[in-house]
C-alpha cells in the first residue's frame, strides 16, 4: 500500500517536531485509518522505515512516497491528471485543473453512494461507462451487484485508481476495462444490462458522450425497464448559454427513456 500524505499530515508532523518530537497518529491512506508515527528532528518513522519531511507540501496536492522522496500523485501525458485531497478524506481528481467530482458541499464517496442507490444495484448487471476513480463501482460492489462492467478511457486515471486507497480493486464482481466507451458500447450485446451509470467528463471535453447516437446505444444495451443515472453537473445557464440537464433529458427521451431531473443529473428508465 502506498504511503500518502497531504498538507494536513505534514502540518501535524511539523507541529510535533517543533514541540520536541515523540509519537503522533496521522493517516497515511487519506483518512481511511490512523497510524502511529515517531517524530524525530531529521525524519519521522513508521515501523522500520524512516521518511524525510517534504521540502514542499501544497494544500491541493497529495504526495506519495516513491522510494526516494514524496512526489505529487499526478501524471502528464496529453493532459495533467492529478489526485486532489478533500476535507472529507476520499479524494477527487482534476484534468487540466478541472475538478471531476463534486466536493464543495458533499463527500465525493458519499455522493456516489446516493447516486448508485437510485439504480438499486443488488443482483443486477451494471454498466459503469466512465469509471473515473471507481466510486460508483465501489458502491455497486458493496450493494451486492451481480456484475459491474466499468470502463475508463484515460490510462493516467487508471493509474490514479491504483494509487487511491478509496478506489475498488478489479476482480470478483467488478470487471474493470481500459477502453473508449463511445466505441466499445457499439459492440456490446443488446438488452444485456439491468442498469447503467453514466458520469462523463464535461460536454466541452467529451461531447460524443452526450450525443443522440450514444444515448441510442445506452437504450439498446439496457433491458426493458432498465435504470440509468446520468451525471450532468449543474452548469450555470446564464454563463454557458445552455441548459445541459434539459438537453440531456430530451435526447434520452428520444432514445426511449422516461426521465426526470434528479439533483445534479438525470434519472431515467427505459420504456
Amino acid at each position: 500500500m502506498a504511503v500518502l500524505i497531504t498538507a494536513k499530515e505534514n502540518t501535524a508532523l511539523l507541529n510535533k517536531k517543533n514541540a520536541g518530537g515523540g509519537m503522533v497518529e496521522i493517516s497515511l491512506n487519506l483518512d481511511q485509518t490512523k497510524t502511529p508515527v515517531t517524530v524525530g528532528s531529521e525524519c519521522w518513522t513508521v515501523g522500520a522505515f524512516d521518511y524525510p519531511y517534504p521540502e514542499v507540501c501544497k494544500n491541493n496536492t497529495i504526495y506519495m512516497w516513491d522510494g526516494d522522496d514524496f512526489a505529487p500523485v499526478a501524471r502528464f501525458t496529453n493532459s495533467l491528471i492529478k489526485l486532489v485531497p478533500t476535507s472529507w478524506g476520499p479524494p477527487t481528481f482534476q484534468i487540466d485543473g478541472i475538478k471531476m467530482l463534486p466536493t464543495a458541499h458533499t463527500c465525493p464517496f458519499a455522493d456516489a453512494e446516493r447516486k448508485v442507490g437510485l439504480i438499486a444495484p443488488r443482483g443486477k448487471i451494471i454498466l459503469d461507462t466512465c469509471g473515473g476513480l471507481g466510486y460508483f463501482a465501489a458502491h455497486c460492489v458493496k450493494s451486492g451487484a451481480k456484475k459491474i462492467l466499468s470502463t475508463e478511457k484515460n490510462a493516467d486515471v487508471m493509474w490514479l485508481r491504483e494509487v487511491n486507497p478509496w478506489s475498488p480493486k478489479a476482480g470478483g464482481s467488478l470487471d474493470l476495462r481500459h477502453g473508449d466507451i463511445a466505441l466499445d458500447i457499439t459492440k456490446m450485446p443488446s438488452g444485456w444490462f439491468d442498469a447503467a451509470l453514466h458520469d462523463p467528463p464535461r460536454f466541452g471535453i467529451a461531447g460524443e458522450l452526450y450525443s443522440q447516437v450514444f444515448y441510442d446505444h445506452l437504450a439498446r444495451v439496457l433491458k426493458p425497464k432498465g435504470l440509468l443515472f446520468h451525471y450532468t453537473g449543474s452548469p450555470n445557464k446564464l454563463t454557458s448559454g445552455r441548459d445541459v440537464p434539459q438537453e440531456v433529458s430530451q435526447r434520452l427521451q428520444r432514445a426511449g427513456f422516461n426521465t426526470r431531473l434528479e439533483g445534479d443529473g438525470v434519472f431515467a428508465s427505459k420504456k
